[in-house]
């Protein structure tokens, strides 16, 4: 009696598979025909589960949800310096402005315009640090005053610059109203004429400030938990921000 076992492909599902030789272990690889899969070959059992389909998604859920490197590779029983290459794999599919805020209208090929989506914004600055609590790193992000939704986000010190270079982001928008507490770098830097601070019209901001510190312990107050490098900080905080609030597909 002969028994038979249907093989899928692990991304796209498509059932029409061919052999494709075997590993240095002697095991079986396989590869989808279907020309549209980004898959090129694949096992039905694999010897780590750092090659388990699914795994690298796992791995930034867990980044996201206040899960250190060493919690990660613990529970997924994977190397923490795969953890640490995974992550930073995604470093150049991040973004700092909210692509959903950006309608683009093009009439040719070349000449493609902005349309303005968002008028009014709230900025703040969070505290964070690397290393050891001198070394600050501020996460600078400005949120959509209506949906409370971040619109563009940078890192760096507590500067002009810094908030420059936000700010900066933030030109495509056309922004008529500011929001913001009493900070020096956004007096001098914006309009006084668009320009308001004060509590009153910063609540929006300051919840989410609290989301992001109950999200990342990194960003956490009182903790021993903090990054010990730039990248790994705000690469994880990133992540975050392109998942949650631009509703980015990151694993993509």
């Amino acid at each position: 009696m002969k028994c038979y076992q249907e093989v899928s492909c692990h991304n796209c599902r498509c059932s029409t598979i061919m052999k494709s030789g075997k590993n240095a272990q002697n095991i079986q690889r396989y590869r989808c025909k279907n020309s549209a899969c980004p898959t090129q070959t694949f096992m039905l059992d694999y010897r780590y589960n750092a090659c388990v389909p699914g795994v690298q998604e796992k791995v930034v859920e867990m980044a996201i949800n206040s899960s250190g490197i060493r919690d990660t590779a613990r529970v997924l029983k994977i190397n923490k310096n795969t953890v640490i290459s995974i992550l930073k794999s995604k470093e150049d599919s991040l973004v700092q402005v909210n692509p959903v805020f950006l309608s683009q209208k093009s009439e040719t090929p070349l000449d493609v315009r902005l349309e303005l989506v968002c008028e009014e914004v709230e900025i703040d600055e969070q505290w964070s640090f690397v290393g050891k609590k001198s070394n600050q790193r501020w996460l600078w992000h400005a949120v959509d005053h209506a949906t409370n939704t971040v619109i563009a986000y940078v890192f760096g010190k507590r500067k002009d610059d810094v908030f420059k270079e936000l700010k900066a982001l933030l030109t495509p928008f056309e922004i008529s109203r500011y929001y913001t507490d009493d900070w020096g770098a956004y007096e001098r830097n914006l309009d006084v004429n668009e320009h308001e601070i004060g509590k009153q019209n910063t609540q929006k901001i300051e919840r989410k400030n609290l989301n992001f510190r109950t999200w990342i312990k990194r960003l956490t107050r009182r903790t021993i938990c903090f990054s010990k490098i730039e990248q790994m900080h705000d690469i994880v905080i990133g992540l975050l921000i392109n998942k949650v609030e631009f509703g980015r597909d990151i694993h993509a």
